[in-house]
């Protein structure tokens, strides 16, 4: 089977190459173009580029088609001035394709820059899910197993209360679950792989 016609799945990560990234946080790219079939599983992803995390986005349509019948609408969301603009960088990137493969164009906005937070936030305006999602993609050198338990909980439940009471048995303890998505955050801004500047209006904690 060849690369256009396998089928992927796609989780909470969305790799980019670092030379799109300008453009996906200026709102001149609005879609990633696919080789094969992506499944995409959520809604909200987190865009990495050049090494770092650059931007959550929500993605808003998933459309499969033949790269036969690439539009020029399809190659505009994507950044490129022309079809063959966007052949090129597909080839460039998977090597032959053919018309018969089917590609995936997933349409996303961006919803946060993750080089502009929130430093009047107390977890820069990030939620407690997506701070441990990066730590855990990130930090694991520096994470205690006891830390990591917590992140990945906090990937499911998005809640310090919730973990509190499932990792660690009490409500009371929910400090303990703080401490941890402090020094994580701490990390990721200390090794700039996320920024703090003035940013959008503070969001409710849970």
């Amino acid at each position: 089977m060849s690369e256009g016609q396998k089928t992927r799945f796609l989780g909470r990560h969305l790799m980019v190459k670092g030379e799109y990234v300008d453009d996906i946080l200026s709102g001149r790219k609005r879609a990633t173009i696919r080789l094969g079939r992506v499944r995409v599983k959520y809604d909200e992803l987190i865009v990495h580029g050049g090494g770092r995390p650059v931007a959550k986005v929500r993605v808003k349509n998933v459309v499969y088609k033949k790269v036969r019948d690439l539009t020029l609408e399809d190659a505009l969301k994507d950044g490129f001035s022309s079809v063959e603009e966007l052949l090129q960088a597909l080839r460039k990137a998977y090597g032959e394709i053919r018309p018969d493969d089917y590609v995936t164009i997933i349409e996303f906005e961006v919803v946060q820059d993750l080089s502009k937070l929130e430093p009047e936030d107390p977890y820069l305006g990030l939620e407690p899910a997506d701070i441990a999602r990066l730590a855990l993609r990130y930090l694991g050198d520096t994470l205690g197993e006891e830390e990591k338990r917590i992140l990945r909980d906090l990937t499911v439940t998005n809640s310090i209360r919730a973990t509190a009471v499932r990792i660690l048995g009490s409500l009371e303890k929910r400090w303990i679950v703080r401490r941890v998505l402090r020094r994580a955050l701490n990390e990721l801004v200390r090794r700039g792989l996320i920024r703090a500047q003035r940013g959008r209006a503070q969001r409710n904690r849970r």
